[in-house]
């Protein structure tokens, strides 16, 4: 049973790319009346900003220096702002998306930001997603879960996203690319996805949005 009243529930959802965290935690976090935070946005918000001012992406002190410096706001209605910027829209752009597993995979830089996820649960309850809340970020959370999908479902929920969004991509190049970061992030040094062995597995592939927050909804027991 979870040690904290619920107004301070700590919730973690990880899993891969495209598996459906961030619509789950977001709608969860509302059905709860908890905070929402979107670490992976974190992670795009320092790239953006390196991106921007011409980091050297191949000097892991460059990037964490970066991630330092950058003052990052995350309002509860979602935003997400860097060096003052609205970057909401901007940190889900191709370039970003290619070049934040490599941000993301820096010891320094996934310090900086474990700080700051962790000072966001001293202000209240909140369910975090990301790909090492339960097993680095938050070990003591009060439930944790682990989402997945299959490959193919994963690209094709990206690709709508893009063409939602305005853009152009194709399913085999997006597929490509989901199965890469998949292999980085999951050997990478630095807290590697993985699933925690007190983490309740949930195959999304067949599954609505709604019909995942429910599955979650009934494991979170008051």
């Amino acid at each position: 049973m979870p040690r904290r009243p619920k107004s301070r529930w700590i919730i973690t959802i990880d899993g891969p790319a495209g598996a459906g965290k961030s619509t789950a935690a977001r709608s969860l976090a509302n059905d709860l009346g908890l905070r929402y935070l979107d670490t992976g946005a974190m992670y795009r918000a320092v790239t953006w900003i390196a991106l921007r001012d011409q980091v050297d992406f191949s000097s892991d002190a460059a990037l964490e220096a970066a991630a330092k410096a950058l003052r990052l706001d995350m309002p509860a209605d979602g935003r997400v702002v860097a060096a003052g910027v609205d970057v909401t829209r901007d940190i889900r752009n191709a370039e970003v998306t290619r070049n934040v597993s490599r941000v993301a995979a820096v010891s320094g830089v996934r310090r900086v930001m474990v700080e700051r996820q962790r000072a966001f649960a001293v202000e209240g309850g909140l369910v975090a997603e990301g790909r090492d809340m339960a097993t680095v970020v938050f070990p003591d959370a009060d439930f944790k879960f682990y989402l997945d999908a299959s490959p193919t479902e994963r690209a094709k929920r990206r690709v709508q996203e893009i063409h939602e969004r305005g853009g152009e991509a194709s399913l085999a190049d997006v597929e490509a690319d989901i199965r890469r970061r998949d292999a980085y992030d999951s050997s990478r040094e630095a807290s590697p996805l993985r699933r925690g062995t007190d983490t309740l597995y949930v195959d999304t592939t067949h599954l609505d949005p709604r019909a995942v927050v429910q599955a979650l909804l009934e494991k979170v027991v008051d």
